[in-house]
């Protein structure tokens, strides 16, 4: 599917969903006397879909590569909070939140692996230099590789009715 939009982006939405549990675990009272691990978890939260949509909207996949890596890294920071404030008394009544929001930037981090992955094997530059042409030739090689998918399925298919 193609995006065009970081709204649409599914790792953006689950961004801002862990970003709505931090803030809403941090408006706990435990978190009084606990302002600059307060304001750390939060920023570290909001951090990670303000990264990805920086991302998205720069145009050149590297600058999107560049992004997306900073925001795992904000993703990781949220995690190393959470172990953080597992292992502090004040906020052993938390715990339920505090995990659901460990598997929570977990499972972001993968979603952002993944997606890095992905835009390190392309040939893409992004959009910033998609012109008609380049359309026009990625088209072609997209359509050059079904041809010699098509030839391979049907060797191999020949190949194993011959047996």
């Amino acid at each position: 599917m193609k995006y065009t939009r970081f709204e649409e982006l599914p790792v953006w939405q689950d961004a801002i969903e862990l970003a709505i549990r931090i803030f809403e675990l941090t408006a706990r009272p435990e978190f009084k006397g606990y302002y600059t691990l307060k304001d750390q978890l939060e920023r570290a939260g909001v951090s990670i879909s303000n990264n990805i949509a920086e991302g998205f909207e720069r145009g050149t996949t590297q600058e999107t590569l560049t992004f997306l890596y900073i925001s795992r890294g904000s993703s990781g920071e949220t995690r190393s909070l959470t172990y953080l404030l597992e292992r502090l008394r004040a906020f052993q009544t938390l715990i339920g939140e505090v995990l659901d929001i460990r598997a929570r930037a977990t499972r972001i981090s993968r979603q952002l692996h993944g997606w890095c992955n992905s835009l390190q094997n392309t040939d893409i530059k992004g959009q910033r230099y998609l012109t008609d042409k380049s359309r026009r030739l990625d088209a072609a090689k997209k359509e050059e590789r079904k041809k010699e998918w098509e030839q391979y399925r049907y060797k191999g298919k020949a190949n194993s009715t011959s047996d």
